[in-house]
């Protein structure tokens, strides 16, 4: 029984770590270059910096539209080879940024965002369905947490201490992370798949074709309207937070070296792979998945209450972007596949996270070109701290709504059918009047 428990153990613990570790590594290229300024330049009245970072969100929107179908439908023995040559291709658009002038290196940065918006989906695909999917995800949502934070300190070190410019430096951090990479990414595929005590306990998760994805969404329409208007507030603010946060903090007088984007970052992730760990002691789905909700109402409003304390003067800047972070983290990390994941272990749904990660992601990362778009054109004049403080009240109060909407729609639909017609449901009772 021992050396059983001590398998489960071990597996879980290398898969934590290896889709940790891949999701980690992509960042290295994805995110050094917003650590960059790229002050003086600007095209089109935009600038430049916005235009890059628009043109790679540009692509990131493309990749989780093209997901949605490639990613349900991806065979697991592929999955490797992708997760390979999209790396491959990221890098080399990088290069392509380094070595092609201003402005025309911008296309070079939507290239950059189109495969590497598959990974997210590649890797979560290793681990859904499992009995301890949620602690595994937990760990692989943590990685970009920290990596984010410490991808831009990579950034800023090698602009500081080797004297690298700004066009070279994102080519060049990129560099650091290929080899890591490869070793996690090999590791992840050792993995041994799911058990049929995972079955069990989470459902066979399957690859969906056109008419079973126009059927689930049609049994979830309310909620998951709802749940992608709630995803791309998080996603907004969570991009901005991210995409900015060398500005934010500029903004706040607060003196700071490269180390001040992983400081922030490291408590935020420990606290909020804690509080969702102990998720996994919940071993009923339909009561897991209303929890969920209730940390979302908690997190959302923990972001509001601590701008309102920092413009009183009750939270010194650290705290400020420390209490915050952590209430949007801790909102925008379940739905990146853990929210889903019970989600369909809830209701028995045929099909599987991907689908439903890149349904709302693909309208994510249009909010957030769009809010770009509207700092630029719409409020220009406000500085980056202002506008993100403005920011933090609105999505409070937008995510705050649309998430009690989403639970009562959830709530309404596990309402058990009418015994006359016991097979109008194929999902499972998701009676939480109990827990409510």
């Amino acid at each position: 029984m021992a050396r059983t428990i001590n398998k489960k153990t071990l597996v879980t613990l290398k898969a934590a770590f290896a889709a940790f570790g891949v999701y980690f590594c992509m960042y290295g290229f994805r995110k050094p270059f917003t650590v960059a300024s790229f002050e003086g330049l600007s095209y089109f009245g935009v600038d430049y910096k916005i235009l890059i970072i628009i043109a790679q969100a540009v692509g990131y929107f493309i990749s989780k539209f093209i997901g949605i179908k490639f990613i349900s439908e991806l065979k697991p023995q592929k999955r490797l080879t992708y997760l390979f040559v999209f790396i491959a291709i990221a890098e080399l658009a990088l290069l392509g940024f380094a070595a092609v002038p201003a402005p025309y290196n911008i296309m070079f940065m939507l290239i950059n965002g189109i495969p590497l918006g598959m990974i997210w989906g590649i890797v979560f695909s290793y681990i859904e369905g499992r009995k301890t999917t949620e602690i595994i995800g937990l760990f692989l949502c943590s990685s970009f947490v920290v990596s984010s934070g410490f991808t831009k300190s990579v950034g800023k070190f090698l602009m500081d201490t080797f004297s690298i410019s700004e066009f070279w430096m994102p080519f060049s951090a990129g560099l650091l992370f290929v080899i890591p990479l490869l070793l996690f990414g090999l590791l992840l595929e050792k993995i041994p798949q799911p058990t049929e005590e995972d079955i069990l306990l989470k459902n066979k998760r399957e690859p969906l074709n056109g008419r079973e994805r126009k059927a689930l969404i049609q049994q979830f329409f309310v909620p998951i309207v709802c749940i992608i208007f709630l995803y791309i507030s998080l996603t907004v603010l969570r991009d901005f937070r991210d995409n900015f946060n060398r500005e934010i903090w500029d903004g706040l007088h607060f003196s700071f070296d490269s180390s001040i984007f992983t400081l922030t970052e490291i408590p935020i992730a420990v606290m909020v792979l804690l509080i969702l760990s102990f998720m996994v002691k919940v071993k009923n789905n339909k009561r897991a998945f209303a929890y969920y909700h209730y940390i979302l109402f908690a997190g959302i409003l923990t972001v509001g209450l601590s701008t309102y304390l920092f413009q009183q003067g009750s939270l010194s800047p650290f705290l400020w972007m420390t209490i915050s972070g952590f209430g949007m983290y801790i909102c925008y990390i379940p739905f990146n596949g853990i929210y889903f994941d019970r989600m369909i272990a809830a209701f028995e749904i045929k099909g599987n996270v991907g689908f439903l990660i890149y349904i709302v992601d693909s309208f994510g990362y249009l909010g957030s070109v769009l809010i770009l778009l509207y700092k630029n054109f719409g409020s220009a004049q406000t500085s980056w701290l202002h506008f993100y403080i403005n920011l933090n009240y609105i999505i409070t109060v937008t995510v705050f709504i649309l998430s009690v909407i989403a639970f009562l729609a959830f709530r309404n639909k596990s309402k058990p059918k009418p015994k006359s017609n016991p097979n109008s449901n194929q999902f499972i009772n998701f009676d939480t009047s109990k827990i409510l």
